[in-house]
């Protein structure tokens, strides 16, 4: 019988990046059902709808077991797990993401890890994926997020063929409850790049808005790293061109 996962994400059900992941993860084997948000929902953390009703639709793209859900991540996983699935799942993998999800400021803000921690919480063995891209390439698929260019072609296929095969191997092993595998792929990532395991890096931003009048807008900075070991950090990996897997075990309130 195979394995069933559950896909979501942060960016929305129509991405060509989720789409890619879905058909990654048929080929792996996996039966695969999806519950994503019916846009993007990024930089919302855990965030529940609890003040509003929340609204499912199917999504016959993907077939009979596939809905859109005007939600965030951890509302999808939540009502799909609570709701609309018969079977629990083997697997919650919540991606590919639009960009790269390493240092620990935007793992907290990441609306992709996320959804994989509502699985974790629901003692699913559960994966976050993001896919690191230049600042050109990131702005074309944030504009027309429905397709992929061609030169991110082939990243993106290598990217969640990972995935798919880290998620199926991971089905065999021992995993703790409320631990999250996150995968921060490189822009240029082939079949055979390394994978290495880190920490995230502990970024300070200080202020990310700015002031224009009586009111702030979103300003993005690099800030200042503080990592002790910069070389082993989530960032450090994807600077060296390699996949970086870092480990959130929740239950024990530490990155290991």
């Amino acid at each position: 019988m195979k394995p069933t996962a559950l896909l979501t994400n942060d960016d929305g059900i129509q991405t060509a990046f989720l789409h890619a992941l879905v058909e990654a993860c048929e080929a792996e084997g996996f039966r695969v059902v999806v519950a994503a948000p019916t846009g993007e929902r990024s930089w919302i953390g855990r965030a529940f709808s609890r003040h509003r009703e929340v609204t499912v639709s199917p999504y016959p793209k993907f077939g009979p077991h596939a809905w859109a859900i005007d939600g965030t991540p951890s509302d999808c996983v939540n009502i799909a797990l609570g709701h609309l699935l018969t079977h629990k799942p083997d697997v919650v993998i919540s991606g590919l993401n639009i960009g790269f999800n390493a240092t620990m400021p935007l793992c907290l803000s990441s609306g992709t890890l996320a959804g994989a921690t509502e699985g974790s919480a629901w003692g699913l063995r559960a994966v976050a994926c993001s896919l690191d891209l230049e600042q050109s390439l990131f702005e074309q698929v944030r504009d027309n997020p429905t397709h992929c260019p061609d030169d991110l072609k082939a990243p993106l296929k290598s990217a969640c063929k990972r995935t798919a095969h880290f998620a199926h191997q991971l089905l065999k092993q021992e995993s703790g409850p409320l631990q999250v595998h996150s995968l921060n792929f490189p822009t240029a990532v082939a079949d055979d790049t390394p994978m290495e395991r880190g920490t995230a890096a502990l970024v300070h931003h200080k202020s990310l808005f700015h002031r224009a009048g009586d009111s702030y807008h979103f300003a993005w900075n690099d800030g200042e790293n503080l990592s002790k070991n910069e070389l082993q950090t989530d960032l450090a990996i994807l600077e060296r061109g390699l996949i970086s897997h870092t480990v959130f075990d929740w239950s024990k309130s530490a990155v290991v």
